[in-house]
């Protein structure tokens, strides 16, 4: 448990966080079918419906895009002073050497990682592929419960639903996605400036309380 606390801790947060969201939303799903003359849903049911999946969903996508952007991004863009940013020489993928892949990985070091070819540059990248796959994969399931979601909105105010392909161009999907994108970003580009002059003592996040503010990539 110690060497997983982090995982751990965060994912037992997810689930009592994820189970709020989910009783405050069947309240105020069912307070909107009252308001509208409707039958309220039982919690299972309001648990299998397209508005929690969406809610859920819209949730997810921004998330893995701010890493997604972040992992890549970092590569190339620079902060001078910030734990978050690389060191101000280092700008782009490095070399074999700094990377230790090829003839300068270790024995210790991931089997990938020693041979070459197109297993090392997969595995080179793996982490930001495998977090856009899955900022794209909840966008789609965010899509697809969208636009069911938004459909039985239409349904209950006597309108004409709408197929997926002319929701994705609707001003519903792209208000979802960018009301979360932009706070994501603006998250990622506060941390990456305030971490250059305040500090975090024991934090891995932050520089060591003494360092001066142009010190640049120095973990506390």
């Amino acid at each position: 448990m110690r060497d997983n606390g982090i995982s751990l801790g965060f994912g037992i947060a997810f689930l009592l966080a994820l189970a709020g969201q989910a009783i405050a939303g069947c309240a105020e799903f069912n307070n909107q079918l009252a308001t509208d003359g409707l039958a309220q849903v039982g919690f299972l049911d309001y648990l299998t419906s397209s508005d929690f999946a969406v809610d859920v969903t819209e949730n997810w996508q921004s998330e893995y895009l701010q890493f997604f952007l972040y992992i890549f991004a970092t590569v190339w863009l620079l902060q001078r002073g910030s734990p978050e940013s690389k060191e101000m020489n280092k700008a782009g993928p490095e070399s074999d050497k700094d990377q230790r892949v090829g003839q300068h990985a270790g024995p210790d070091s991931p089997r990938w990682a020693r041979v070459g070819g197109v297993r090392q540059a997969v595995f080179s990248r793996s982490l930001g592929l495998v977090m856009a796959a899955l900022f794209l994969l909840s966008w789609l399931a965010q899509s697809i419960a969208g636009v069911a979601a938004y459909n039985e909105q239409q349904l209950r105010q006597l309108q004409a639903p709408t197929d997926w392909q002319h929701y994705l161009s609707s001003a519903d999907f792209w208000s979802r996605s960018l009301q979360n994108w932009q706070s994501e970003l603006l998250a990622v580009a506060s941390m990456a400036i305030l971490s250059v002059y305040l500090r975090q003592r024991g934090s891995p996040e932050s520089k060591p309380v003494g360092a001066p503010h142009a010190t640049t990539s120095v973990e506390g």
